[in-house]
């Protein structure tokens, strides 16, 4: 018997982390050493494989004038170059076989000559980094190769000096798709191969540090920081003049400061001078403990309103430039988020410059997630396998030490969705080992063996009620339950941003105000992940032909592709502000709670307004004493009378993120109760020619549905129940429970049938008798609808009584009908500006609005149900003359305006695919279905679900002349 031995793995398959590289260390950008970007255009081929033995192009002399030419950074798949994006969430879009990959490899070489200005470098060494690949890499300067590397998240260095010439260099690139390291980074986005973060020389002189590390901690009992830098490599000194600080490196040194944190980024610019290099230091004081069960910075228990962030440009995919960078955290800042966990690995390093700058706290995650082996019950998954341990291990290393010298990042999270296994633990004990300034997060182990705080994904309101009691169900492990019901508990992801919503986002705050174990969350996430695309729009999984894809999923975001924020960020803003307004019953007074906690409010101001039915009656200043953290205050209004009364607190001064003025916070108090509308009534209906009249309506006399208010056509008025189904409404294929939007396909509920069972003209009105139901089942909606006129307006009163037995909530419940396009332009009052629904309202403002029906729609990914207005008293449609329809409530209503209809709108894919029509179709709803977030949390709370059951509701319509 003859025995073979298996060839050694090609590079890109072992599972080594990579070779000739330099040891990662801190990464800064303010520093008196030469460097020279070699961003910019590359040359560049595409082979379908990796095998190719060809590596003649990184040999000097080589012609690639033929080749293409891609910029660096970038994804040579969003560039025209070959190849297309793909997106799954959670499986691998190749075989399971660790550490293999499959042959059909895309392999993009990439080539860069260029020169040295004069004078560069001096005598010391010069380093070639890389700040991000996906997925590895191999690279030659001038001929001579450097090395490998995996992690596309995090940066690998090579010592060049030697190597470079003054004219004509050569610096050759191969970049596969496909690695070993591809099963460390199956992290819920597009697969976007390329170099995608910046390639630079840096110079590093003779007598300049190897790396640098400040420590710059604060003692909340006395005010007092205490800063030490450890300098590897050289000798240097720490000047902060600020503080009078001049000290040798190393040397610890102690004195007076203002603390850094979220909400006053305090930082202290400074310098370690070293023989051979100056760099520009910004020192934040801050400590970050559990104590006493829970996360306390500077002594105090923080509350994280945050959101989770991949890295995202809708063109240029996770390359991201410095501009986008700073918007990103601007927008946060000003819709009231303090907190950014970097899911699923280090972002940007001058990302972390600007949450420094900015304020925010930041959970910086490793490059590391493998759920693609949750289908195979975590059958060889590489964190509980040392072979990959020293991989592990070097991605922990290469993030700490990257981003160690940041004010910002308080926590370190070993990695996202890896099951449970050795090299999780084998990472927590080397940052412990490295930092044990800070906390190590992880959720997906129940234990919490390795973590400093209890973390979960997605627990239902009434679990977190548990925690936040730490009365939660015990582990099996009474050593290990103990130890996890003493810690402080967050969500590093809850609130799931897809489509329409999420709803229930009060609800959790509440609980995280109410229990302090409770320190907040992170919303699943801030950007929806959509391509741009010249057929849709925004392209998401499946538009580029995947074989395997997991659709709109991508698109789970508080923006939108482009930037523009979602309804669910304005919400956001509302239920996470940090000052709270609310009316005292009775008292003609508001009480503001300063809800901060480390901010007092000083840097607010104050305003009141009164309104009534819309229209401004007075407006001022209101007088609010200085609030510390924590402290609540009684305050006054200055007028009594009926109408809508509005606190808002705003900037008092100019920041770095928004401008005097900016709302921060607000509150609202009706005094008096909605105006109700007369009864329309005393008209009687006339018969002629098939129509009946009554009052300004016409009616067609065997339907009993109108045809004409006043000179406007009107079309098709009925019950609806329908709605196009939400992403929420699907619901995720795992939570199978809440899937309402196949529940209401199979009973029927968008194909519902209307039958007239009786038209009967009365002297004082008309009544019309209906069923509404869909095809093939029993249960069903006994409907009536009585007009009543008066010379100008007409009534409409509803009565719903179900019949048989309905085992699922109702979309909606409230009339339909359609308008001629030319009725375009809607005015209301009741809540807006943008669209609420009952588990998504705190930000509907009550007010007088109007805008065109176009801009009352949605702009979701998918489409889907979008635009319901709450709270409405009243509202209006017109034509440019100013002609059309106006329609009171009985009591607030819900008002929706689109020209499409709802079947139109749940068949579109993408937006590309609605098209406007003849019609403006209005719904008038008396109750619509709320909105969850079981897309992938919980699903629609209790009190949000819209049970059949009777009903009445009204309206009165007056035509407008």
């Amino acid at each position: 018997m003859i025995r073979t031995h298996a060839p050694a793995l090609p590079w890109y398959e072992d599972m080594e982390p990579g070779s000739g590289g330099l040891e990662p260390r801190a990464w800064y950008a303010d520093s008196d050493a030469g460097r020279i970007s070699l961003n910019g255009e590359w040359r560049f081929r595409l082979s379908p494989g990796a095998a190719t033995r060809d590596e003649s192009f990184a040999r000097p002399g080589f012609d690639a004038s033929g080749w293409a030419t891609i910029g660096v950074p970038g994804h040579w798949v969003l560039q025209g170059a070959g190849g297309a994006p793909a997106y799954t969430n959670v499986v691998y879009p190749f075989p399971v076989d660790p550490p293999r990959v499959p042959d059909a490899n895309p392999t993009g070489d990439h080539l860069r000559t260029f020169d040295l200005p004069a004078g560069w470098p001096g005598d010391g060494e010069v380093v070639l980094r890389f700040d991000g690949v996906e997925s590895c890499a191999r690279v030659w300067l001038n001929g001579r190769e450097l090395g490998d590397f995996k992690g596309s998240r995090l940066p690998h260095e090579f010592s060049v000096g030697g190597l470079l010439r003054a004219e004509g260099n050569v610096l050759a690139v191969r970049v596969h798709q496909w690695s070993s390291g591809s099963y460390l980074e199956d992290q819920d986005q597009w697969w976007l191969p390329g170099i995608f973060r910046d390639v630079t020389l840096l110079e590093r002189p003779r007598g300049a540090p190897r790396d640098f590390f400040v420590h710059a901690g604060y003692d909340h009992r006395d005010g007092s920081g205490t800063l030490r830098v450890e300098c590897e490599g050289a000798g240097g000194r720490v000047l902060v003049p600020e503080l009078g600080i001049d000290v040798a490196a190393g040397e610890a040194v102690t004195v007076a400061v203002e603390p850094w944190t979220a909400e006053t980024p305090r930082l202290y610019d400074g310098e370690l001078v070293t023989p051979g290099e100056r760099i520009g230091l910004r020192v934040g004081f801050r400590s970050v403990v559990v104590e006493d069960g829970l996360i306390r910075v500077n002594g105090r228990r923080v509350l994280f309103r945050g959101v989770n962030r991949h890295e995202f440009h809708p063109e240029t995919g996770r390359t991201v430039d410095a501009a986008t960078m700073r918007r990103d955290l601007v927008l946060m800042k000003q819709h009231n988020i303090n907190a950014v966990r970097t899911s699923h690995y280090p972002p940007h390093p001058a990302f972390l410059d600007l949450c420094d700058e900015l304020g925010l706290w930041v959970i910086d995650e490793c490059d590391l997630e493998t759920h693609g082996f949750s289908g195979l019950q975590w059958h060889g998954n590489p964190v509980d396998d040392e072979r990959w341990t020293p991989a592990l291990l070097d991605r922990a290393a290469r993030m700490v030490e990257r981003d160690k010298n940041h004010a910002s990042v308080i926590i370190w999270s070993l990695g996202n969705e890896c099951g449970t296994g050795r090299g999780l633990s084998a990472m927590a004990r080397w940052i412990r080992g490295r930092d044990p300034e800070r906390l190590v997060h992880y959720e997906g182990d129940p234990s919490c063996r390795d973590a400093d705080l209890y973390s979960r994904m997605y627990p239902t309101h009434a679990e977190v009620e548990l925690i936040g009691r730490r009365a939660e169900e015990p582990l099996a492990d009474a050593e290990a339950d103990a130890r996890r019901r003493a810690m402080p508990f967050l969500m590093c992801e809850y609130a799931h941003a897809m489509g329409n919503g999420p709803g229930g986002l009060s609800e959790y705050q509440r609980l995280f105000e109410r229990y302090r174990r409770c320190q907040g969350g992170f919303v699943w996430e801030w950007i929806d992940h959509g391509l741009a695309h010249p057929e849709h729009g925004f392209a998401y999984g499946g538009d580029f032909g995947e074989e395997l894809h997991d659709a709109n999923f991508v698109c789970d975001g508080l923006l939108f592709p482009d930037r523009t924020p979602s309804p669910g960020l304005t919400e956001y803003k509302k239920v996470v502000e940090p000052v709270r307004i609310e009316p005292v019953a009775e008292a003609g007074s508001v009480r503001i709670t300063n809800g901060y906690d480390f901010a007092n409010s000083a840097h607010l101001d104050f305003e009141w307004s009164h309104e009534v039915d819309g229209a401004p009656v007075g407006s001022g200043a209101l007088d609010v004493p200085e609030l510390a953290p924590g402290a609540s205050a009684e305050v006054p209004l200055p007028m009594a009378g009926a109408g809508v009364w509005s606190v808002r607190a705003v900037l008092a001064r100019d920041t770095a993120w928004a401008g005097r003025g900016h709302v921060v916070a607000w509150g609202q108090t009706e005094a008096g109760a909605p105006v109700v509308p007369a009864a329309a009534v005393g008209a009687r209906p006339e018969r002629d020619a098939g129509l009946i009249t009554l009052g300004p309506g016409v009616f067609d006399a065997a339907t009993g549905t109108p045809v004409r208010l006043g000179a406007v056509p009107v079309e098709g008025l009925r019950l609806d129940v329908w709605r196009a189904p939400t992403d929420n409404d699907n619901g995720a294929a795992w939570l199978p429970d809440e899937q309402y939007g196949a529940r209401w396909r199979e009973l029927g509920l968008h194909r519902m049938q209307h039958r007239t069972d009786a038209v009967e003209a009365g002297a004082d009105g008309l009544l019309v008798r209906t069923r509404v139901a869909p095809a093939g089942v029993g249960p069903g909606l006994r409907t009536s609808y009585r007009w009543t006129a008066d010379g100008e307006r007409l009534g409409l009163a509803v009565s719903v009584v179900p019949e048989g037995e309905w085992r699922v909530p109702l979309p909606r419940l409230g009339i339909r009908f359609g308008l001629p396009a030319a009725y375009g332009a809607a005015r209301w009052f009741g809540g807006g500006p943008g669209e609420a629904y009952p588990d998504t309202r705190a930000a509907s403002v009550l007010g007088r609005w109007g805008m065109s029906v176009d801009e009352m729609q949605t702009p979701y990914v998918r489409p889907q149900e979008n635009g319901a207005r709450a709270g409405v008293r009243w509202a209006e449609l017109a034509d440019g003359s100013g002609a059309g329809v106006r329609a009171e409530g009985g009591a607030p209503f819900w008002f929706t305006a689109r020209r499409w209809t709802s079947e139109q709108l749940d068949a579109a894919e993408h937006r590309t695919g609605l098209r406007a029509g003849g019609t403006v179709w209005v719904n008038l709803d008396h109750a619509v279905q709320g909105i969850g977030s079981r897309s992938c949390g919980p699903g629609v709370l209790p009190e949000y679900r819209l049970d059949a059951r009777a009903a009445e509701f009204s309206f009165v319509f007056t035509p407008l002349n």
